[in-house]
């Protein structure tokens, strides 16, 4: 992964930009990462991965609490402000 301080991502911005249609590119300010840029591809690419990482997991949340007998009634009795 190529690396860019701050500063060179700024001034070099162009090229900046070039490299990370290849691969992501870090960028460092103060000796620590701050950032990374990726293409808008890869980028929607990871959007669609974790999107369909939290749906498995709720249908499986879903799943486990059907099992269990957690009605949507139960479920509202649960969550009822008691004030």
């Amino acid at each position: 992964m190529q690396t860019f301080t701050a500063n060179e991502a700024k001034t070099r911005f162009g090229e900046f930009l070039d490299r990370a249609q290849r691969e992501p590119v870090r960028v460092m300010r103060h000796d620590r990462m701050v950032g990374v840029m990726v293409s808008a591809e890869d980028y929607e690419a990871m959007r669609s991965f974790y999107a369909n990482r939290l749906q498995h997991t709720l249908n499986e949340a879903s799943d486990i609490a059907v099992r269990a007998g957690l009605t949507p009634e139960a479920l509202d009795a649960l969550l009822a402000d008691e004030s």
